[in-house]
């Protein structure tokens, strides 16, 4: 019934982290230490600490996410502490998007945009594979015009 996000989410999402955090953290140490001296360079510690924080907090994110497709609607669930689960009715989407940026086609994601009337029900499912993707796409729009039309 559920599915889950492809692990290559998470890869992406990791590595963005130690490509921003890694060189912060580097470059803030030679700063520091070359301006203020030795002891001030132990503050390049703090992004290097984001950084191993971060790398499990954003596994447990990506587990926390998921999607399942039902008979009248699709059930998005994504959160950690606090757990949000956002119901789509078939018959009230209005648009399906797949967008997939330069770093999400690096990684041969996709993500599917849903739109209806109601601007705070919109929902995202981020990370697929295209062709999952280009899937749910083609099915929820099928299935959005055919219970549209029975209103």
């Amino acid at each position: 019934m559920w599915t889950g996000l492809p692990s290559g989410l998470l890869r992406m999402r990791r590595l963005l982290l130690v490509v921003w955090l890694g060189p912060l953290t580097i470059g803030l140490a030679l700063l520091l230490g070359l301006l203020a001296g030795p002891a001030w360079a132990a503050f390049a510690l703090l992004p290097l600490a984001l950084l191993l924080w971060g790398w499990p907090m954003l596994g447990r994110n990506w587990r926390s996410w998921r999607y399942a497709e039902r008979a009248d609607d699709l059930l998005i669930s994504r959160g950690v502490l606090w757990r949000e689960e956002t119901v789509v009715p078939y018959g009230r989407m209005q648009l399906v998007e797949v967008t997939s940026g330069p770093v999400e086609r690096h990684f041969g994601l996709a993500s599917v945009q849903l739109h209806t009337a109601a601007a705070a029900t919109d929902a995202r499912i981020p990370g697929l594979d295209p062709g999952e993707a280009e899937r749910l796409r083609d099915r929820l729009t099928e299935l959005g015009e055919a219970r549209s039309a029975g209103l």
